[in-house]
């Protein structure tokens, strides 16, 4: 007999009675407020294609990091899944396995997120599990090919009043040209995401360089032909709507070189090979050369570092990028972040949203840097982190050196689509639980908490991103 599929109204709220019953009122306060999804990365040709998906392993299982790498812990290939390259791979059989293992993603974030689909998306009433497997797959796949499941028409269910999605400077956009000129009223905007163009090591940064200038028609061989087309593509991506600049640096070093210093550097790093030292001088002198470019465009500094990209090197050859094995590192802030802070820090034009994924940083660096330079926010916990107990610690962790009002909301950077409205859903009972907590010890007072609910779901990240 299947298990009920059941979604408990009072999730992640607070066990205390007392401090529940106020957890429930604020959460009622914002339970249905408008989405602002500033920062991610679904693929912008659903919105503009408006194409039913594919199906259910196509949507919901193979483009998803965080089940790869659970299935590949446990001895799964990505292959058995349909993740390309390889044979072709039967849908209902990989889906089929995804169910006989979804146990394993017992008391994960992904469990919330996903049964939360099932559940209020597709309308499921049992859990997923082998026995349940071609149920789900049917149901699914059914739903998926009728016009309630489009793109447009789950995005305007979901009440997203804005997505943001990421690209490369040498993307020509033309999916988002697409959205534009199809009359559709969604807001789905781009994020400008240089990495390609500024990090030496990056694959086929060479062969970025080169395209980079023929779209702009500047000499990017040299470093001041370079930085024009920079502006250039900046400018272009702001004009398709974009508010926001995306940095994934390995680490959050930065430099303030001279202009003779950074042309010897740019010679370098362009030649057919350099160092590993100059790569990251590089990519730490473009960090500050980004935020001086921010002052001038408006656009606002995202920085999110701390990821060892790729660390299973035999599955990045065979799959690539973004299949589950990007692994944390220990990051320092208050040393790498002081020649970009020291330019531009106490510049209230500048807005710089800092990222981590070393929770060890919150309350020992981010949350003093913030809590100091006017230029300076922090971003919401983030990928392994943006987790029931990640969002506590973060909170706990800055609110009493950098406050409220030196963070930036909630951000899903998700790739998986139909997850957004579920992660924010999250982000939003345990942010009013942590209001009513406080509100209990008589910290704040319950019309501040009410307030502040507000804030958190909705305001902060549409001021901070200029929305």
């Amino acid at each position: 007999m299947p298990r009920p599929l059941h979604l408990h109204a009072d999730r992640l709220f607070p066990t205390d009675p007392a401090v529940r019953s106020l957890t429930r009122q604020l959460y009622h306060h914002v339970a249905r407020l408008p989405i602002i999804s500033p920062h991610g990365h679904t693929d912008p040709g659903w919105f503009a294609d408006n194409a039913p998906f594919a199906g259910a392993p196509q949507l919901l299982l193979q483009p998803d990091h965080y089940v790869l790498r659970m299935l590949h812990s446990q001895g799964i290939s990505l292959e058995r899944l349909g993740v390309p390259p390889g044979p072709p791979v039967e849908p209902r059989a990989a889906w089929r396995i995804f169910a006989d293992h979804y146990y394993l993603f017992r008391a994960t974030p992904s469990r919330l997120w996903l049964d939360w689909v099932f559940s209020q998306v597709f309308g499921l009433q049992v859990c997923l599990e082998s026995s349940t497997a071609d149920l789900y797959f049917d149901t699914i796949n059914e739903q998926l090919a009728t016009p309630p499941f489009r793109p447009r028409a789950l995005f305007e269910r979901f009440n997203i009043e804005v997505l943001a999605t990421t690209e490369s400077p040498t993307d020509p956009l033309l999916q988002h040209q697409a959205i534009r000129a199809s009359g559709w009223h969604g807001r789905v905007i781009t994020a400008f995401r240089p990495d390609p163009v500024v990090d030496p090591e990056f694959e086929g940064f060479h062969e970025q360089l080169q395209q980079l200038g023929a779209m702009t028609g500047e000499d990017t061989a040299g470093y001041a032909g370079y930085l024009a087309a920079l502006r250039n593509r900046r400018a272009y991506f702001a004009s398709m709507g974009a508010t926001s600049t995306d940095h994934g640096h390995v680490s959050a070093q930065t430099a303030d070189l001279s202009d003779r210093e950074a042309e010897a550097l740019f010679r370098r790093v362009t030649a057919a090979a350099c160092s590993a030292a100059d790569a990251e001088l590089f990519r730490a002198h473009m960090l500050t050369v980004m935020a001086g470019m921010a002052i001038e465009d408006g656009l606002v500094m995202q920085l999110h570092p701390g990821s060892f990209r790729n660390h299973n090197t035999q599955l990045f050859h065979r799959h690539g990028r973004d299949r589950g094995a990007d692994i944390p590192v220990p990051t320092d802030y208050v040393h790498a972040l002081r020649p970009l802070l020291n330019r531009y820090g106490n510049d209230p034009r500048l807005t710089f949203i800092v990222f981590t994924l070393d929770e060890s940083t919150y309350a020992r660096e981010l949350a003093p840097l913030a809590g100091h330079y006017p230029a300076m926010k922090l971003g919401p916990a983030w990928w392994f982190h943006d987790s029931p107990d990640g969002m506590r610690r973060y909170r706990e962790q800055i609110t009493e050196t950098a406050g409220f009002y030196n963070t930036v909301g909630f951000n899903d950077d998700t790739r998986a689509f139909l997850s957004i409205p579920a992660r924010h859903d999250v982000a939003r009972r345990i942010d009013c639980g942590m209001l009513a907590k406080w509100v209990s010890e008589h910290r704040l007072e319950d019309w501040e908490a009410a307030e502040l609910a507000v804030e958190l779901a909705y305001t902060l990240a549409k001021l901070a991103y200029r929305l």
